[in-house]
């Protein structure tokens, strides 16, 4: 894989993250005009409160699966496959929060460029990918 810019430190130059969000956000996108059949486009055009519903319960699960993976990392007698278990279903739960809270963001048109920018105008510039935007401060309005 080749990249024209570098990575923050401890990334991986294998991974495949922006790649994925922009493909989730692009079929995110789409299924906004789908058939009511669509779980997502039920979540993007039904009550915000179902949608929030779900952002909440996802987050609740996966701070619980990372609390018991914390728990079996920090045991004396930690079972290797328990632990591994254990991770996978942080991940599982991982993955349905930021599916959801994609959908949130997409319900509110906010794309992964505007997020992306946000979470780089947190980084020291020495941290932030080469060439990478950053949020206008016009647009920053912390704690309101």
């Amino acid at each position: 894989m080749q990249n024209d810019t570098h990575t923050a430190p401890g990334a991986s130059d294998a991974s495949a993250i922006g790649a994925t969000l922009d493909a989730l956000a692009a079929t995110i996108q789409q299924r906004k005009s789908a058939s009511g059949e669509s779980y997502t486009h039920r979540l993007l055009t039904e009550k915000l409160d179902s949608l929030l519903k779900k952002v909440s319960e996802e987050s609740l699960e996966t701070c619980l699966a990372a609390k018991e993976t914390d728990l079996l990392a920090c045991g004396t007698a930690c079972d290797a496959h328990a632990m591994e278990a254990s991770r996978d279903h942080f991940r599982y739960e991982a993955a349905d929060l930021i599916y959801h809270l994609m959908v949130l963001l997409a319900r509110f048109d906010v794309t992964n460029e505007q997020l992306a920018a946000e979470l780089n105008a947190r980084m020291t510039p020495k941290e932030r990918p080469v060439g990478a935007r950053v949020m206008d401060e016009g647009h920053i309005n912390r704690g309101r």
